[in-house]
């Protein structure tokens, strides 16, 4: 995905909105930023979109304003985040951070224009109804890479002895989590391995979820 792209995306879907609702917006249009991340981890993504901005016109607080919203890697957050966005009546929302964001951006409005950016594929999430016809407020950009899961495991495949064990770590919250388990057991099957599935949700659970994968002597993850 190219930047220029998604702020292109993030202009025309401010563009659509309808002429006498965006007169009861204040004067200077608010973007809203929906991401499960922190402003730390992302501060290289938000400088690149300030910049994009930038390029396009609009300068956070002489022309624009921009409300971020962070989850702070609490999926479960997103949904009240959005909702709280909405309720303060921003022209557009930005949710660049995956399907969760996403797909809590849309349960929040059927009215405000998103623009998404997600690995996986938004139609069959539910997301648009087409990639060439999106309808609905909701547009963006995929990468499709919902089956990198089991690229990995291929690769790890050709890498590893024949006997080696795999773990995989994936978050129980994110709504691509489900498809990727079944992908990756599938997979697996057909190599005629099994793999123990590993999950965890908030930084927390990270460091334990490498403990379990010690102490189920798995080989790689």
């Amino acid at each position: 995905m190219r930047r220029r792209d998604f702020i292109t995306l993030l202009g025309g879907a401010a563009a659509a909105w309808p002429l006498a609702a965006r007169a009861q917006q204040a004067a200077m249009p608010v973007v809203g930023f929906l991401s499960p991340g922190s402003p730390e981890a992302h501060a290289k993504f938000v400088a690149g979109f300030r910049k994009g901005l930038g390029e396009a016109g609009y300068v956070d607080g002489r022309n624009v304003a921009i409300e971020y919203r962070w989850a702070y890697g609490e999926s479960g957050r997103l949904l009240g985040l959005a909702a709280d966005l909405v309720s303060r009546k921003v022209t557009v929302i930005a949710a660049p951070g995956g399907l969760a964001a996403a797909l809590a951006a849309k349960a929040a409005t059927a009215t405000v224009p998103i623009v998404f950016v997600t690995g996986s594929d938004p139609v069959a999430d539910g997301l648009v109804v087409s990639l060439n016809r999106p309808g609905g407020n909701v547009t963006g950009i995929t990468s499709m890479n919902t089956g990198l899961a089991v690229k990995q495991l291929g690769l790890l495949q050709q890498l590893l002895h024949r006997d080696a064990r795999f773990a995989v770590l994936v978050n129980p919250k994110n709504p691509q989590t489900q498809s990727v388990i079944a992908d990756v057991q599938a997979a697996a099957s057909a190599m005629g391995r099994q793999v123990e599935i590993l999950t965890a949700s908030t930084k927390s659970e990270v460091t334990p979820a490498f403990s379990d994968v010690v102490q189920k002597r798995a080989d790689a993850l």
